[in-house]
Order: C-alpha cells, then structure tokens, then sequence
C-alpha cells in the first residue's frame, strides 16, 4: 500500500481471530470505553510500540482512497495477467488462487525442478523470486508489488522464466 518497509495491512475477514491470538488485557490497560470501539492494540504483538499506522495515515491523507484502490486493482489485474502466462505453458502450473499480487506457481514435475530453476533466475540477476514450500511442494513466488509495474514487465519476467526453464529441461533431458 505504498508504505516502506515497516508498515503493511492486514485484510481479515474476521478480525476476531487475530483478536484472541494476540489478546492481552493486563489491569492496567482496562477503561471505562472498552467495547465502544475496536481495540487494535489486540491486533498486533508490540503493545506500546512505534506508531507505525501513522505512515498509511499520510499516504491516505496524500493520495486518498480512490488512488489506492486504482493501484491494488492494478497490481490484482498484473498478477491475473501473469497468471495466464503461466497457465498457457504447460509445463507450469499455479498453485494456488491468484486473489491480490502474488501468483505461485511451479515446474511441473519433482520439487528439484523448480528449485534448480529459481537458483537460475535469482543468479541471473535479471528479475528475483521468492520460493516457498507447504506440504511439500516447492513453488517459486512472483509478487507484483511495484507501483512502476506494468504489462510489458509481466512479459518480461515471463519469457525470462521460460528462457532459463527451456535450458533447464534441455539440459535435464526432459
């Protein structure tokens, strides 16, 4: 949302999970207005921390809500467009739903594949990705979150993909 590194926002669709995970009520923070509004400080770890909120404060004050909703529907609409790139190879696959920036995708094939690929592409230098592994799948991750990005860098980091995986198989024979 266009903050530096030490602020982002969290999209829940129930707050009250987070609220019990991190739900601290010592004596001395309990007042006569609990309940008339959402307490955030339930919300988070740091308690009495840095007032980091104040820095998406500024930005909605500078660039207002309808700014920040064009760049999130932009950055969802590079991602879908990523997405399809991905999908119309199929030696890819998505794996999971692409809902906000990121599309997760892999080689299809043994996990090795695709982390030998991501070890090209992050070694090439030209573009950067993020692995990760749930259930033991290894998936490489593509974040859209610049706000220069456009299409033609979507296209980019596709065929830059699809270069390094062709010599990867080539050289895997596959």
């Amino acid at each position: 949302m266009l903050v530096t590194f030490d602020c982002s926002a969290m999209w829940l669709k129930d707050p009250s999970w987070v609220v019990n995970a991190f739900n601290v009520d010592p004596l001395y923070l309990k007042h006569d207005q609990q309940g008339s509004a959402p307490d955030y400080r339930h919300w988070q770890i740091p308690l009495g921390r840095r007032f980091r909120s104040l820095k998406i404060w500024f930005v909605l004050r500078l660039l207002g809500v309808q700014y920040l909703q064009a760049y999130i529907r932009k950055q969802i609409t590079l991602a879908k467009e990523f997405e399809q790139m991905v999908r119309s190879d199929e030696r890819f696959e998505v794996i999971y739903e692409v809902l906000m920036g990121l599309v997760c995708f892999r080689l299809k094939g043994p996990n090795e594949l695709s982390e030998k690929l991501l070890k090209r592409i992050n070694g090439n230098g030209k573009i950067h990705l993020v692995p990760s592994k749930i259930r033991d799948t290894y998936f490489l991750r593509m974040a859209v979150c610049s706000r220069y990005s456009e299409s033609s860098d979507m296209e980019y980091s596709w065929n830059e993909i699809k270069t390094l995986a062709d010599d990867l198989l080539k050289e895997e024979n596959i």
